[in-house]
C-alpha cells in the first residue's frame, strides 16, 4: 500500500504517519519525489482500510493498493517516477536512470591478462564508455570452459580502474566471493543463471554497492522483477535491470532471442533503470550494433557491449565481441541515436554522421 502526500506537506505530519503505522506493525518506506512524499507501507496491508487512512490526515491527497507482487520494485511505490541510480567512480559520479544521457558499458567477457584488459578499458575510455565490465569469475555452460581467474582476476581490474578512471562492473557467483568482489567492483553484477538464486540475491541486497541485475535465460518478466524485489527487500535500492536476451526456439542464427519490447513494458511496471546487453543477446558481433541502435531508440538507460583487443583468441565468448576499432565507430553513430533521442552527451562525430547519411 501507498500513501501519497499532498505536494507541500509538512515534514512533521509525514514523520507523525510514519510513526503511527510503525506502531500498527508496517515498516513505512519515504519516496521522495521532486514535487511530493510516498510513504510505502511494507507488511501484511490487506486488513488496512484505505478510506480510513485516507481520513487520519487532510495532507494525504490518496491511498493506493499495490496489487503486483513486486511491491519496492512497482512504479507506483515510487510515486509513478522514475528511479536513477548513482554510482561514484574516479572519473566522478555517474548517473544511470530514464532522464539522464545513455551510459555505456564496455569490455571483455572475462579478464585475461594485465595488458589486455589495461589496453581495453584505455579504448574504450577514449570512445566514450563510462564503465569497464570485466569477469574475474566466470559462470560457463561446460566445467572445461575457461572460469576466469577469480581472485587475480580482480586485481586485474583494480589495476585497469588505476589506469582508466573507469567504474568497474564484475559477477559474483558465490556469496563467499563477495566482500572481495564489492572491495573492487564499483557495481556488483548477479548474472542471468544466478538470477534467481535467492540466497546470493539477498547477500547482495544486504551490501552497499549498486548491484546490476540481469534477466535469467527463461525468466519471465514477472520472475526478473521479484528477483529485483529480493534485492531491495534487504535494504540496497540501486538495481539496474539488464536485458541480455532469452532463449527461444530458434538457436540456428542467434546465440538468444533479445527482447526490446522489455522496455516500454518495464517502463510501465518499474521506477528501475534499463541497460540493454546486445552481446549476450544476438551473440554475433556484426548484430550488435543494429541492436544498440535499436534499444537507444526504444529508450534504454544504459548498453552493455563486449569488447575485445582480439576477438579470435579471446577465452570466452570472442564471436559476439567488437574490436576496439569497431567499437570506436559504433560509438559515434550512436551519438547521432543519442542525440536523436536527446539521451545523448558528447557532441555528434562529423564521420558518424557522414557514415549513416551514406
Amino acid at each position: 500500500m501507498i500513501i501519497a502526500m499532498k505536494s507541500g506537506a509538512p515534514t512533521e505530519e509525514i514523520e507523525r504517519l510514519c510513526q503511527e503505522m510503525t506502531s500498527r506493525g508496517f515498516t513505512p518506506e519515504k519516496i521522495v519525489g521532486s514535487h511530493k512524499v510516498v510513504i510505502g507501507l511494507v507488511g501484511e496491508t490487506r486488513s488496512l482500510d484505505p478510506d480510513a487512512i485516507q481520513d487520519a490526515s487532510p495532507w494525504i491527497e490518496k491511498v493506493l493498493r499495490v496489487e503486483k507482487p513486486f511491491k519496492r520494485v512497482s512504479r507506483e511505490f515510487h510515486h509513478g517516477e522514475a528511479s536513477e541510480v548513482k554510482v561514484p567512480t574516479p572519473n566522478g559520479v555517474i548517473t544511470i536512470g530514464e532522464h539522464h544521457p545513455v551510459v555505456v558499458v564496455a569490455g571483455p567477457c572475462s579478464v585475461e591478462n594485465e595488458a589486455m584488459i589495461i589496453e581495453t578499458a584505455l579504448r574504450v575510455k577514449a570512445a566514450g564508455a563510462s564503465f569497464l565490465r570485466g569477469g574475474a569469475y566466470k559462470p560457463r555452460t561446460s566445467p572445461y570452459d575457461f572460469q576466469g581467474h577469480g581472485e587475480s582476476g580482480l586485481e586485474l581490474l583494480a589495476a585497469a580502474r588505476e589506469a582508466s578512471g573507469l567504474g568497474i562492473i564484475t559477477e559474483v557467483m558465490d556469496a563467499a566471493d563477495l566482500d572481495k568482489i564489492a572491495a573492487v567492483a564499483d557495481v556488483v553484477q548477479v548474472g542471468a543463471r544466478n538470477m534467481q538464486n535467492f540466497s546470493l540475491l539477498k547477500r547482495v541486497g544486504a551490501q552497499d554497492k549498486p548491484v546490476l541485475l540481469k534477466r535469467g535465460m527463461a525468466a519471465t518478466i514477472d520472475d526478473w522483477l521479484m528477483a529485483a524485489e529480493y534485492v531491495m527487500s534487504e535494504g540496497n535500492t540501486n538495481v539496474i535491470l539488464c536485458e541480455r536476451g532469452i532463449r527461444t526456439f530458434d538457436r540456428q542464427y542467434l546465440r538468444n532471442t533479445i527482447d526490446l519490447a522489455v522496455i516500454p513494458v518495464l517502463r510501465t511496471l518499474t521506477h528501475l533503470p534499463i541497460m540493454i546487453d546486445p552481446s549476450h543477446g544476438t551473440g554475433w558481433s556484426s548484430y550488435v550494433p543494429s541492436m544498440a541502435k535499436a534499444a537507444i531508440a526504444a529508450g534504454t538507460d544504459s548498453l552493455m557491449i563486449e569488447v575485445h583487443p582480439n576477438p579470435s583468441k579471446a577465452l570466452s565468448d570472442g564471436p559476439q565481441s567488437l574490436t576496439p576499432d569497431q567499437f570506436d565507430q559504433l560509438m559515434k553513430e550512436l551519438s547521432v541515436f543519442g542525440h536523436a533521442m536527446g539521451r545523448w552527451l558528447e557532441p555528434i562525430s562529423e564521420d558518424s554522421h557522414t557514415s549513416l547519411m551514406a
